[in-house]
This record gives C-alpha cells, sequence and structure tokens, in this order.
C-alpha cells in the first residue's frame, strides 16, 4: 500500500501539469477556432501538422526515455555516464537531422502538400529537435523524484504558451499593432497566418531550454560507446513500438486529408481535430499516470510484492479512468463550449475516442512485461498489428464514413494490442490481474452511460439526471473498495468518515 501511496503523489504531481497543459489546450481551441473559421481549414492544417509532429518527437527520442530508466536501474551501471550518454545520443541527432531538414525544407513541404509554406516544415521540425533533448532532461527530474520541478517547468511553459497566442491573437489587433508585418498588409482586417502559432511553440521549446540548463550540464559526464551500443539494442524495439504506437494516436490525422474525397477535406478534419480535444481529458490522465509509473515499475522490480502492486494498480487505474470517462459525459453539454458552435457536428466522437485512450492505458500498463524481461520486440510487433488494423480502416472507411472512422479505428486498433500484449504477456511474466472486479466496474460504466445518453430535453433538468448517476458510481465505488474505512483514518477529513 505505501508503494500504491507513493504512485499515487508523484501521479497527482504530474498530473496537475497535464490538466494545466490541458486546461491551457483547450483555452486555445475557442481562440483558435474562432479566429481560423471551419471552412478555410487553418485549423485542420494545425491538427495535420501536430500529427507528424507526434511522430517525430518519437523518432527523435527513439526510445531513449524507457531505455535511460532502464540503465539507470541496472546494477553496477554509473549514473552519471548514463544520462551523459543519453543527452549525447539524441542531441546529435537532432541537431544533425535539423540542419537537414532546414536545407532540404521546401522538397520535404512539397511531400507533405504544403510546397507554399517549407516554413511550416523547418519551424516544426526545430522545435521538436528541441523537445526530444529537454525531453531526456525532464525524464532525469522523473528519475530523480523531482516531481515539482518538473511540474512547475511544464506549467510555466504553457502559461507562456497562452500568453503569446493572446497577444497574437488579440492583444496586437486590438493596439492596431503590426510589428514585423506578421499580419501581411492587413488593411481593415487582420490575417492570421497558422505559422505563428508555429513560431510560438518554437519559443515556448527555448524557454525549457534556457531553464533546464541545470540539468543539462549532465552531458559534461562523456560518452560511453559500449553503453550506447547496449542501449541501442535495448531502445530500438521501443522505438518501432513507439513509432506504431503514436501512429495509432496520429495516422488518421496524417491520413484524412489524402483519403477524404473533396475540398472540405482540411474542414472536415480541423472538426475533428477540435472535439478530440475534449475527449483528451482521457490522455491527460493516462500521461500524468505513465510520467509516475514508467520510474515506478524499474525501480520496484526486485520487490516480492512487485507483481500484487502491478495488478492492484491497472485496476485503481481503471476505476480512475471509468470515473473520468463518465465525469466528461455528464457534463459534456457544458464542455462544448470549449470549442466554436460550428465544431459541435463532431461532438460523437469524444466518448469513442476516451474509451480508445482508456484501451491505450490498459495497453501501456501491460507493456511492463516485456520491458522488465528485456523482450521489448514483443512491444514493436503488438504495436505495429494495431497500426496495420489502424491503417486498413481508416483507407476503407474514411471516405464514407469521415471523422468517425478515424474514432472508430482507433478503438478498434488499440483494443487489439492490448489483448495481444495480454496473453502473450500472461505466458512469459504472469500477473493475477483482478479481472473480475475490473469487469464489473466496467459493466456497471457501461450501463450508466447508456443511462446518461437517454435523450432528455431540459439542459439542466439533464445535467441534473446525469449527476446523480455520477454520484451513484462513486458511491459504488466508495462501498466496493471500501473507500469509507480508508478516509476515516486520515488526518483532518477522517472525522466525516467515522461512523
Amino acid at each position: 500500500m505505501a508503494n500504491l501511496k507513493s504512485l499515487a503523489k508523484d501521479t497527482a504531481i504530474y498530473g496537475l501539469s497535464s490538466i494545466v497543459a490541458r486546461f491551457v489546450n483547450y483555452l486555445l481551441v475557442p481562440i483558435q477556432t474562432m479566429k481560423f473559421a471551419s471552412t478555410g481549414g487553418e485549423y485542420g492544417i494545425i491538427t495535420n501538422v501536430y500529427a507528424y509532429v507526434a511522430i517525430l518527437i518519437m523518432l527523435l527520442t527513439f526510445g531513449m526515455e524507457t531505455t535511460f530508466f532502464r540503465f539507470m536501474n541496472k546494477e553496477g551501471m554509473d549514473r552519471e555516464k548514463v544520462y551523459s550518454t543519453v543527452l549525447r545520443m539524441v542531441g546529435t541527432v537532432g541537431l544533425v537531422t535539423s540542419v537537414i531538414v532546414v536545407l532540404f525544407c521546401r522538397q520535404i513541404a512539397e511531400l507533405l502538400g504544403y510546397g507554399n509554406h517549407p516554413e511550416y516544415v523547418a519551424v516544426m521540425y526545430i522545435t521538436v529537435a528541441l523537445d526530444a533533448f529537454t525531453a531526456i532532461a525532464f525524464a532525469y527530474l522523473r528519475c530523480v523524484h523531482k516531481p515539482v520541478k518538473f511540474a512547475s517547468l511544464k506549467i510555466a511553459n504553457i502559461g507562456l504558451n497562452i500568453v503569446l497566442n493572446l497577444i497574437y491573437f488579440f492583444g496586437l489587433p486590438m493596439l492596431k499593432l503590426n510589428p514585423f508585418g506578421i499580419y501581411g498588409d492587413y488593411g481593415e482586417n487582420f490575417h492570421y497566418d497558422v505559422v505563428w502559432v508555429f513560431y510560438i511553440n518554437l519559443f515556448c521549446s527555448l524557454f525549457n531550454l534556457v531553464f533546464l540548463h541545470k540539468e543539462l550540464r549532465g552531458i559534461n559526464h562523456g560518452f560511453d560507446s559500449s553503453m550506447c551500443r547496449e542501449m541501442w539494442k535495448y531502445a530500438w524495439p521501443i522505438l518501432v513500438m513507439g513509432i506504431a504506437g503514436q501512429l495509432n494516436q496520429s495516422l488518421s490525422q496524417i491520413m484524412f486529408p489524402k483519403v477524404y474525397p473533396g475540398e472540405n477535406a482540411l474542414s472536415e478534419l480541423g472538426i475533428y481535430g477540435a472535439c478530440i480535444k475534449i475527449a483528451m481529458i482521457m490522455m491527460m490522465i493516462t500521461q500524468a499516470f505513465r510520467f509516475a509509473y514508467e520510474p515506478f515499475v524499474f525501480s520496484k522490480v526486485k520487490d516480492k510484492d512487485s507483481k500484487e502492486v502491478y495488478a492492484q494498480t491497472m485496476k485503481y487505474y481503471i476505476i480512475f479512468t471509468l470515473l473520468a470517462f463518465l465525469v466528461v459525459m455528464a457534463y459534456l453539454d457544458v464542455l462544448k463550449y470549449l470549442i466554436g458552435e460550428t465544431y459541435w457536428s463532431g461532438l460523437r466522437v469524444v466518448p469513442i475516442v476516451m474509451a480508445a485512450e482508456i484501451v491505450f492505458g490498459v495497453f501501456f500498463n501491460l507493456s511492463f512485461w516485456y520491458k522488465l524481461t528485456d523482450r521489448t520486440i514483443w512491444g514493436a510487433y503488438f504495436s505495429g498489428i494495431g497500426a496495420v488494423v489502424l491503417f486498413v480502416i481508416n483507407l476503407l472507411l474514411i471516405p464514407q464514413f469521415s471523422y468517425m472512422a478515424c474514432a472508430w479505428a482507433g478503438l478498434i486498433a488499440y483494443t487489439v494490442s492490448m489483448l495481444l500484449s495480454y496473453f502473450i504477456g500472461q505466458k512469459y511474466y504472469p500477473v493475477a490481474y483482478p479481472l473480475r472486479d475490473i469487469a464489473i466496474y466496467t459493466v456497471v460504466a457501461g450501463i450508466l452511460f447508456a443511462a446518461m445518453m437517454l435523450p432528455v430535453e431540459n439542459t439542466w433538468l439533464a445535467l441534473g439526471y446525469r449527476t446523480v448517476l455520477l454520484l451513484l458510481f462513486i458511491g459504488f465505488i466508495f462501498r466496493k473498495e471500501h473507500l469509507g474505512q480508508m478516509l476515516a483514518k486520515a488526518p483532518v477529513i477522517g472525522r466525516f468518515f467515522k461512523r
């Protein structure tokens, strides 16, 4: 239980930065969807470009975050040399490839369909290279258990992002200022260009680089070539797995403009991209869990009760994510105002994408059997098969069902990867997961979700009705997990739960 409490504490702190980050993203969505009309497809461009960015971050970190945790916890390893070697590997790859991309940005932009805007390619690639480099420094903060600094920097970075967006979209136009001609020859109307959204991200990445300077000094502890080869042997299947896994999240946005017929492909993609921002509440939770859980698992592998802890963690993860799912569904009529009204037609994807994120979190939880047993190639197999499933469904169904095909394709692909990982993992690294309890919670949550979807004309009445259903689920959790007895022992709030 002490282990779970430590995990919960770190998850809460990491979760704070993720919550703030996602909340700010939600603030950016109404701003950007207001300024970029859906008919123009500008928000579709942002959605499409960031889909490539998500793949690039996997390529430029090439599995080194997980490899870093593994080697930092290996016996006999020089931890400073491990950190320095990883920093140099990721930094060198980022620097060399950035030079190449800048030199050939026009040709690359042509291939991506943005031939008139090579700056999109150059700016975003440099941004991703910086993010990949600083990702190792953030991993170091997680490894040495400094979640407060981790969260503080993430929150400060996001705060800077929102301030710069507000200045660009509102501040300068209100003051009738056009520094450096960033709005073009605007006359009476300001012309907003998506490239400045990318420039803002680049500036924020430089912010991280500056404020992580202390951690980045670790690069001075030298480079071990034999360790590098050993790391690469461990990491390359994780790289393949990471790319395939990220394809499951980004491939739909990459494929959509090329597969969907008609001239409004970017507009449709923009609707999908805006609506999945609401569903990303679940991604926020799984990300916070991943930040805390990855170093936690590698540090507890030698404990006698490690498998029992992993099993209980799985159960509590599923309980919490099911609760988050029901919260979003209960108050979707309120949350929809986070995006422009012209995008509301895509809200039906929200429950599907959230369910997909829950399944992805379970898949991530299961993934440690092959990481702990150094069989990382299995992760590449599972994620690769999922990516193939996603590609085929998108290719066949996007032309007919538009972005709804993207949502269902993601859910099905994650489910296939999850099931493969579970059944094969039980052979190599059996863990007695509480499947009966997990099934009960899933069924109860499914019944309550179906009840929430019943049509109620009055919005306030609907919110009240769904709140009652949500409280029923919370009460069910308290009763089944005996949380009242646990909270009765807690300081301050304990007196409210004592009989």
